[in-house]
């Protein structure tokens, strides 16, 4: 027994020696991690924003202030140094966050978290993503090798950060996994910026149409995806001028639409990401200066995706929003001029089918066979041998679908044409739009961007505003690129792209306001073809009709519009429901339910009951209209919401009303919203169960969460604030306005703004999530913007950061 008792000891001990020393499944080696001198212990520290480092490469001193808010405010003397500090600076705060995003973005998950990651890393592999990261850096390094300069100072910086690091002073998430950072260089800024790409530009729908147009026919197909609404408020104005535009639309082919099916796709964009900007000219603002307003919707993440800067020289001084990884101010302004960005949401991917030989080492085009480029995939597993994929490349692009990929095509596959992959100079749009000084330098900027596709809203302390819709669009015949094209023809590819002078642009408009939401860029009269993607149709309505409702704006007006809950969607078809919906067979509690939605007057504040029952409601007659999108065999998307509520409300006895599920009846509308109705309402009854309350607040559960899921302890969970997606503050459970912004156009300008997060990336920090409850109540914070390097009284501290020769 003494013997057993001994071996048990000596097995329980080698297990607790092994746990603390090894990754165990998903737990890091709890040895290391709860080690007092290098463990988790070490991150419940303050920020340091105060002292002296010393920087290698650095020509000159910088001096960076920490306002309240631990905002930096950098004053360098010149931009090698200055964008040196910002990398060193961002990786300070946000190392952890910036090397995961590129880690993301360039399909190597797997060598972080293990096998689970493995078909999303052989996704973006496929996808492309690195292959467009290495075009961009080509193309940099042919055509502009001193923006490229300025991305390597900025590699420099964040390695400087990295270089001073022990173990110790890792960010927890390294501690977590059990991993430690790499060097940056600027293929990984490249990365970050194709991952923005994707995340905006990298939806589609080609294969799911042709799905939808084989089994449907084309009558039918165009009736439920038109490529104008019967209604449009564009974001270029319907009485723009288009006759300056001398190049056509390239002409139509007499092409056929590939009839493939395809059981499933790659996983797309969140449908949300989006954003609200608009600006009023001085004739339309209460202090007659231009206003200008931004604020982008995308995830709700901790760290969160914005870290607010000021970066200054003594030729420019911006200051705004940055995303950690990329260099300059994205959303902001300067001493001259403000800008700021929604997503336009252009068809820039298309799909090609490929007819492969026998060996698959050539692909049929024209009258002749192409040989196949072959790209080797190496993708390092944590704990595993590495997986190899072969992409094989055409012409086109990378074969993403084929039969080791989501297919079981031998000797076919799907191409992906992607504006992606084109490369281009991204960078130097935002480093000289925090230089610019008026309108000209504003448009100049804007010709280097290639994708995604944004629309630019621009103001002046000269008095003009514009807007650009800015990316690098092919000139398509009409039609090219709604369905899967014959990779096989010539007349399928890109012919040319739409000249840069001839995207559609608006300057002074005669309204005296801007205006984008992500909704249709322009009406039928724009001579180039323009794919709709499931535009906005709603929170552009309500911002258009909110500036052409009065005269002149305040700041508290622009304020009051980033906050507006009004859920139009909702007060076109409620109403409707209401009228023919036969209410005679509800139980009490469901007649209970009846009258508050009867009461609830289209406003998705917290403490209303209408919008949780609204929400129930739609989300139950959605698959109770397209049940036959529904299938197991291949890749379907179901209809626009603003195309199904004019389908509703017009042909309610449309044959795909019929409920699938009762085949001895036929449904039409009206008997669709009383079974989804009685539908919600279980739901409703069973959320006041559950929370206690249906109140929006409580069933909407607004929350920012990690990076890394299943992390509750650094998210935050039940923020209350109102809002919806398709209504202008476009919060729902996890995704929303990222930062709110409003300047006027002083000089120099003065602005307020907010983000859902903190400036730190250090969930031990108070600095990591302390802007969410100002921004969830509608509060926005003034933006401190000094005009030099003297001292102001409200520091947190100054940091100096000096060369290595400096005495």
């Amino acid at each position: 027994m003494k013997h057993r008792g001994l071996l048990l000891s000596l097995l329980l001990c080698g297990v607790i020696f092994y746990a603390l020393n090894n990754t165990v499944g998903a737990v890091p080696p709890l040895g290391k991690f709860l080690n007092p001198h290098t463990g988790i212990w070490q991150n419940e520290t303050n920020e340091t924003v105060a002292g002296e480092v010393t920087i290698p490469g650095l020509n000159d001193r910088v001096t960076v202030h920490y306002d309240a808010q631990m905002i930096p405010h950098v004053f360098a003397q010149n931009e090698h140094d200055l964008y040196k500090a910002q990398g060193y600076l961002t990786a300070k705060h946000r190392l952890w966050q910036v090397e995961f995003q590129t880690h993301a973005a360039a399909g190597r998950l797997s060598e972080i978290i293990g096998e689970k990651a493995l078909n999303y890393d052989r996704t973006e592999r496929r996808r492309g993503m690195g292959y467009g990261a290495e075009q961009s850096m080509v193309y940099m390094e042919k055509n502009d090798p001193e923006t490229l300069e300025l991305v390597q100072a900025y590699a420099d910086g964040v390695n400087a950060y990295i270089d001073q690091l022990t173990p110790a002073d890792y960010p927890v998430e390294y501690k977590l996994l059990d991993y430690a950072p790499e060097a940056w260089s600027p293929k990984k800024t490249a990365l970050l910026l194709m991952y923005m790409t994707k995340m905006l530009a990298g939806r589609d729908s080609d294969l799911a149409y042709t799905n939808m147009r084989h089994l449907f026919g084309k009558e039918q197909f165009d009736l439920l995806f038109p490529d104008f609404f019967d209604h449009t408020d564009p974001v270029i104005p319907q009485d723009t001028d288009w006759s300056f535009i001398e190049v056509p639309q390239t002409p139509t082919p007499a092409t056929m639409v590939v009839m493939d099916t395809i059981a499933t796709t790659l996983p797309q964009p969140h449908p949300d990401n989006g954003s609200n900007n608009w600006a009023v000219s001085g004739a339309r603002s209460a202090s007659g200066k231009p206003l200008l307003a931004n604020d982008p919707h995308l995830g709700l993440n901790l760290p969160s995706i914005w870290f607010v800067m000021q970066l200054s020289t003594p030729e420019h001084n911006a200051f705004g929003a940055t995303i950690p990884g990329a260099l300059g101010v994205i959303s902001g302004f300067n001493q001259h001029i403000a800008w700021g960005e929604t997503n336009a949401t252009r068809d820039v991917t298309d799909w090609y089918k490929i007819t492969f030989n026998d060996n698959r080492t050539h692909y049929r085009y024209e009258n002749s066979w192409r040989e196949i480029t072959p790209r080797i995939e190496t993708i390092r597993i944590k704990g595993k041998e590495a997986f190899k994929d072969t992409v094989l490349y055409t012409h086109h692009g990378p074969v993403v679908y084929d039969k080791n990929f989501m297919s079981d095509k031998q000797k076919s596959g799907y191409a992906m044409r992607w504006i992606g992959h084109d490369g281009g100079n991204h960078q130097k749009t935002f480093i000289d739009l925090n230089k610019a000084k008026n309108y000209d330098d504003y448009a100049k900027a804007l010709q280097y961007w290639t994708a995604p596709s944004q629309n630019f809203v621009f103001a002046s302390t000269e008095g003009d505003i514009a807007l650009w819709i800015q990316g690098k669009f092919p000139n398509k015949w009409e039609g090219q690129g709604k369905f899967l094209m014959d990779g096989s023809r010539a007349e399928n590819d890109w012919q040319s792209f739409i000249p840069q002078r001839f995207n559609a642009h608006t300057k002074n408009p005669a309204r005296g306001f801007v205006s984008s939401a992500n909704q249709h860029p322009v009406d039928e009269n724009y001579p180039y073809y323009v794919f709709n993607d499931g535009y906005e149709t709603y929170r552009n309505r309500v911002i258009n009709d909110f500036f052409q409702s009065k005269a002149t704006f305040s700041v508290e007006d622009f304020k009051a519009l980033q906050n507006n809950n009004f859920n139009l969607k909702a007060a076109e078809l409620v109403p409707h429901m209401l009228d023919v919906m036969d209410a005679s067979t509800l139980s009490p509690k469901e007649e209970k339910l009846l009258e508050e939605i009867k009461a609830w007057t289209f406003n998705n504040d917290i403490d209303e009951k209408g919008p949780s029952i609204w929400r129930a409601w739609y989300g139950a007659l959605l698959p109770l209209v397209w049940d036959e999108f529904d299938r197991d065999d291949r890749a379907m998307k179901k209809p626009f919401d603003y195309q199904t509520i004019q389908l509703l409300k017009t042909q309610p006895s449309h044959p795909l009303m019929d409920w699938g599920a009762t085949p001895d009846k036929t449904e039409t509308a009206k008997d669709l919203f009383l079974i989804a109705f009685q539908q919600a309402a279980e739901k409703i009854l069973s959320v006041e169960k559950e929370k206690g309350s249906y109140a929006w607040g409580r069933y909407k559960a607004t929350y920012a969460g990690h990076l890394l899921q299943g992390l509750p302890a650094f998210s935050r969970f039940n923020i209350p604030i109102g809002g919806d997606r398709s209504i202008v503050n476009a919060t729902a459970e996890n995704h929303g306005p990222s930062w709110r912004m409003i300047v006027e156009m002083t000089s120099p300008p003065t602005a307020i703004g907010i983000y859902p997060g903190g400036q730190s990336g250090n969930p031990g920090s108070k600095y990591y999530d302390n802007f969410i409850d100002d921004w969830a109540q509608g509060n926005y914070h003034q933006l401190q913007f000094f005009q030099n390097a003297t001292p102001s009284e409200d520091l947190l501290g100054t940091l100096t950061l000096k060369p290595t020769t400096h005495e």
